[in-house]
């Protein structure tokens, strides 16, 4: 959408069989999640072209970012911990206080870090920011492509 290049996309049942596409040459690229890719980037089996991210990776920090080449371009996955609707504000600001510590232990840190992942702590109100400009982002990318529900 940004840069009227017309990729193909192959839709799979996951990163595994999309990964084996790849490395045998029945598919010439894939934007993957690193801690998917990552075991295949360390043994030379594909090879990484750029992130997607805003900031470059701690694992592999020679990769350019896509943004140096698109402006503005910016696409990661993200998880997060959700309570359902009316759950009561101190159980949630205790769940997050929790969840925050834990993403600040240096053990735990350095292990998403050694998966590829990058954490993102922040209090509910972040997260709900987060979601709601993840929503109009990818809306716009789907009203631009006219994705119709199946």
């Amino acid at each position: 959408m940004m840069t009227g290049v017309n990729i193909v996309h192959v839709p799979y049942r996951g990163g595994g069989p999309a990964l084996v596409d790849l490395m045998s040459g029945r598919v010439q690229l894939m934007f993957d999640n690193l801690p998917t890719s990552l075991p295949f980037i360390k043994e030379g089996k594909i090879r990484p072209l750029a992130v997607t991210t805003t900031a470059r990776s701690e694992v592999v920090p020679d990769l350019p970012l896509v943004a140096d080449f698109v402006p503005g371009y910016e696409a990661s996955a993200w998880y997060g911990i959700a309570a359902p609707r009316g759950t009561p504000t101190e159980i949630v600001g205790k769940l997050n206080g929790a969840i925050n510590a834990m993403l600040a232990d240096p053990t735990i840190k350095t292990r998403f870090t050694d998966l590829g992942a990058s954490l993102l702590p922040g209090s509910s109100a972040d997260f709900g920011k987060l979601i709601a400009d993840e929503t109009d982002k990818w809306g716009k990318v789907i009203k631009f492509a006219g994705i119709k529900p199946e």
